[in-house]
């Protein structure tokens, strides 16, 4: 694994959106989203603006040395039950560096430190052991499975549901 520099959060722009218009329009990358790889740019735009007044996500830009490599969401905010859903994508060109996992710990970090979190959680692609070999590197662990949960490529896929609570998190 070779990485050139470490990855920082940054606030989703406007000006990402081109960037994200090309990931959400991968199928590669789609297909571990559980979602089909066709969004127009004029969706992003109207959902971009609509999204500015909520307080029930947060969006951010992994960038590495002002190169955008992905994007991190914690998104399903509850404040009641101190509780997110985690989302992540690492462009197919810069996966296998490390951002990832530097990526997800800054996300904790951020959402037990600044959101005063009690518990993220995520799903994932049973198949996909990569990603989850990272989730379970950085405290997730296996809550349970959604037999045949999402429809993808013309088959229905588990998923797999981790989570890490801030006790975990900060005994790491």
């Amino acid at each position: 694994m070779t990485q050139t520099a470490a990855p920082r959060l940054r606030v989703l722009e406007r000006t990402d959106l081109g960037f994200l218009h090309r990931l959400f329009n991968d199928a590669d990358v789609m297909r571990y989203w559980f979602e089909q790889p066709h969004v127009a740019l004029a969706t992003l735009e109207s959902t971009f603006d609509e999204r500015l007044r909520t307080d029930t996500a947060r969006r951010f830009v992994i960038d590495v040395d002002g190169r955008s490599v992905g994007l991190m969401e914690l998104v399903y905010i509850d404040t009641v039950h101190r509780n997110c859903e985690f989302q992540i994508i690492v462009a197919p060109q810069e996966q296998g560096r490390g951002y990832a996992r530097a990526a997800t710990e800054l996300a904790l970090r951020y959402a037990f430190d600044t959101l005063n979190l009690h518990k993220v959680y995520l799903l994932v692609d049973t198949v996909n052991a990569a990603a989850i070999h990272v989730y379970e590197t950085v405290g997730f662990v296996v809550e349970g499975v959604l037999r045949e949960e999402f429809f993808v490529d013309g088959t229905y896929h588990d998923a797999t549901r981790m989570s890490v609570l801030r006790s975990e998190y900060e005994q790491r």
